[in-house]
């Protein structure tokens, strides 16, 4: 976690007074572009089994993350903490079977489990907004 949180730092100063001018002109929106290319050269590695490359554009998904994180805390929206804490909770409850329920089911039944878990949160997100 110390590189984890060496990568905050960083961010944070490249983002504050006296960082670099680009990434401070930078929002959610903006960034979208490096967001999918990421994500597509990542694909690309992915297809040629070429983990040197993988390990490179997962960096580079990485850091759209923390980036997209950074923006949001410096607007007071959220913060990659939250976002953390949203994904473990996300992963506790769409793996019943392991964390609650321990049993073994088929790779199936975890596929129509999670869309049926997925599903209820929705209507629970949408009936609160």
């Amino acid at each position: 976690m110390k590189e984890f949180d060496r990568l905050l730092i960083i961010m944070n100063r490249l983002l504050g007074p006296g960082g670099c001018p680009w990434d401070r002109k930078q929002n959610h929106v903006k960034l979208l572009k490096y967001l999918k290319e990421e994500s597509r050269e990542f694909s690309e590695a992915v297809k040629k089994k070429d983990y040197e490359n993988m390990k490179e554009e997962l960096g580079d998904i990485l850091l759209q993350v923390i980036f997209h994180c950074a923006l949001a805390e410096k607007n007071k929206k959220f913060n990659i903490k939250e976002v953390i804490k949203n994904l473990n909770e996300k992963l506790i409850r769409r793996h019943p079977h392991v964390f609650v329920k321990k049993r073994n089911i088929s790779e199936k039944e975890v596929l129509r489990q999670w869309e049926e878990i997925k599903k209820t949160e929705k209507k629970c997100a949408s009936k609160k907004n």
